[in-house]
């Protein structure tokens, strides 16, 4: 009996296994892609977009340039997961029947309670998202003045927070606008948990691109046009951003399976509670021994192999695969400008330094993306959005 192989999202840890899968079952398995959008986002460069839109067409692959002709993709949105039926439930279509089903749906943004924030804040999660940040900067722009600027403010000075905030100042410095930009971190420091070293360097990008840095305060409540903290002064703004944290989506909200935060718990080889349903990427909470797997763009790619992999071995009878996460490094934008830290590269060939900035991390970074776009579609096609990245 044919086998059904079911893949619910396309982000990098969806769009990865799509591509492993097809190589895997060549044709012996039935495989279906379900994605409520009909293309892959390269979601860490998705900040661009909050400067310049027409960036989103380098940073965009339809999912028809990636699924072989076999694939069966559609557009829909995932409303329910039931294992025990083994049925994928849509918002719009008919149900899908699966036989093994990945979950790569992604990660949707986490308020922890505080009042008024899920109200009054954008986020960036997508490209509409992007797009919308982009729009209320620029509005904003249009009604301030020198004397009473755009207040433009980030909540949460992670990944995300960062590279939006860098991207809000080459929107102000590009367009002469009268913005002032200030990052919010609850925390003592930005870019929480990594090396002081890649923090230091990180607050000296952004706080020469004109961005005020609030540390070592929560916010407690959100209001229209003002936040709330629990110690500091009330902090006004005309555009809230809020990239503070991730939690599971909705779909899987009734799942019958082990779960955190509405994330799925899987094992190193990304087998869950149920042998037929595997889960990587920001669904998944990835048993790594003493911490779960990150979730980040890195992560998930290595992931992706991997569970493709394993869902053809668990077709065959075949042990599974154990995965194991390889820190590679980090490499972070501020605007034009990056910051890489513990970089790994090719033949185990060490760096003098382990934190660099300048033309160095900035093409890093580049390239990073252009591999991740090459090994989806082609060299041509990376080389292209080669000046958007």
């Amino acid at each position: 009996m044919t086998e059904n192989v079911v893949v619910l999202g396309a982000g990098y840890a969806g769009a990865g296994a799509v591509t492993k899968l097809q190589s895997e079952l060549d044709g012996t398995a039935r495989l279906t892609w379900i994605s409520d959008t009909d293309y892959h986002l390269v979601l860490h460069e998705a900040h661009r977009v909050i400067r310049d839109p027409a960036v989103r067409s380098d940073i965009t692959i339809p999912v028809h340039d990636i699924a072989d002709p076999a694939t069966r993709f559609i557009q829909d949105r995932v409303v329910d997961l039931d294992v025990d039926e083994r049925v994928v439930e849509l918002e719009d279509g008919e149900d899908v029947e699966y036989d093994y089903v990945l979950v790569a749906l992604g990660s949707q943004t986490a308020y922890y309670g505080i009042p008024g924030l899920e109200e009054y804040s954008l986020t960036l999660k997508s490209l509409d998202d992007a797009l919308e940040i982009h729009e209320a900067i620029e509005a904003a722009s249009r009604d301030a003045t020198r004397g009473e600027p755009a207040q433009v403010v980030v909540g949460g000075a992670g990944l995300s927070g960062i590279q939006t905030a860098g991207e809000v100042a080459e929107f102000r410095d590009a367009h002469r606008a009268p913005i002032e930009i200030h990052l919010v971190e609850a925390l003592e420091e930005i870019f929480p948990g990594n090396d002081p070293e890649i923090q230091a360097a990180l607050r000296d990008l952004l706080e020469d691109a004109g961005v005020t840095i609030h540390t070592d305060d929560p916010i407690t409540e959100a209001e229209e046009g003002v936040i709330h903290f629990d110690e500091g002064d009330p902090l006004e703004y005309d555009v809230l951003v809020w990239t503070g944290g991730i939690t599971g989506r909705d779909a899987l909200d009734s799942a019958d399976l082990d779960k955190q935060h509405n994330r799925v718990e899987a094992e190193a080889n990304f087998q869950t509670s149920d042998e037929r349903v595997f889960a990587i990427g920001d669904s998944a909470i990835v048993d790594q021994g003493d911490q779960p797997a990150p979730p980040t763009a890195q992560a998930a790619w290595q992931a992706a192999e991997v569970a493709g992999e394993n869902i053809s071995r668990a077709i065959q009878n075949r042990p599974l695969v154990t995965w194991e996460h390889e820190d590679k490094g980090t490499v972070v934008s501020v605007g034009e400008e990056a910051v890489a830290h513990g970089v790994k590269p090719a033949l185990g060939v060490s760096l003098p330094v382990t934190t660099f900035g300048g033309f160095p991390a900035k093409n890093l970074k580049k390239l990073i993306a252009a591999r991740w776009i090459a090994d989806l579609t082609s060299w041509n096609r990376a080389r292209k959005a080669w000046p958007s990245l």
